[in-house]
């Protein structure tokens, strides 16, 4: 499918796959929309710990990026999981020059060494933040009990309605430990029911820029 790096109303860059009309990013401000729905109403729930973080749908590696960046502030040990089907190109992630956006220039190598390291190993990105890249389907997503966050950031309902369904938020409530938290973007109504039917707690809060709400759930 055709793809092209276009820029979003906080002039930060994403990819749009120009057939189906759909981007990565929010187009009303990729980093914006990253860290309300990510940071603001996941990561900092978690302080001074150690915390698994599970991102379905890796991608640009963005959200990985300002994980980094905000978890030295908030003195946490993370290890991430990222998964991802269909790796972006190292010509796009240059493109996105998201360091330079972020004011992270002291982090690139950091950034680069995210793309570059192998698929299926886990690497020290730093002394405190580690990645395990999986390159697989969602619903080849096997852990149990592991993760303490999820970050559900897989391409919209409109267009992929089956990575919105009951199967796969059984599979990230397998994922999760007790109290263990999800956080997306998506506010749709089925989508609310699914994770609730598979025994999610969830609540609707303030979007983005562009979007009224946003969801968190919590396995209780």
């Amino acid at each position: 499918m055709k793809r092209r790096i276009i820029t979003t109303g906080d002039g930060s860059k994403t990819i749009q796959i120009e057939d189906w009309n759909e981007q990565y990013h929010s187009k009303h401000g990729a980093v914006q929309e990253a860290y309300h729905v990510f940071i603001e109403h996941g990561l900092r729930l978690f302080n001074n710990r150690s915390i698994t973080i599970l991102e379905v749908g890796f991608g640009t590696g963005l959200n990985a990026l300002i994980t980094l960046l905000e978890a030295a502030k908030q003195q946490l040990t993370v290890d991430y999981i990222g998964v991802e089907a269909f790796p972006v190109s190292v010509d796009e992630i240059s493109a996105l020059d998201y360091c330079r956006q972020l004011g992270a220039d002291n982090v690139e190598a950091s950034f680069n060494k995210m793309h570059s390291s192998n698929w299926e190993e886990e690497v020290a990105i730093t002394p405190d933040f580690s990645l395990l890249k999986q390159k697989k389907n969602f619903r080849q997503i096997d852990e149990e009990n592991l993760v303490d966050l999820v970050y559900f950031d897989a391409f919209g309902a409109r267009v992929q309605p089956d990575l919105w369904t009951e199967e796969i938020f059984s599979i990230m409530h397998n994922a999760l430990k007790q109290e263990g938290v999800l956080v997306t973007y998506a506010a749709k109504g089925s989508v609310r029911r699914a994770m609730q039917a598979v025994g999610f707690t969830v609540e609707r809060l303030p979007g983005p820029p562009g979007k009224r709400e946003m969801l968190r759930a919590i396995k209780m």
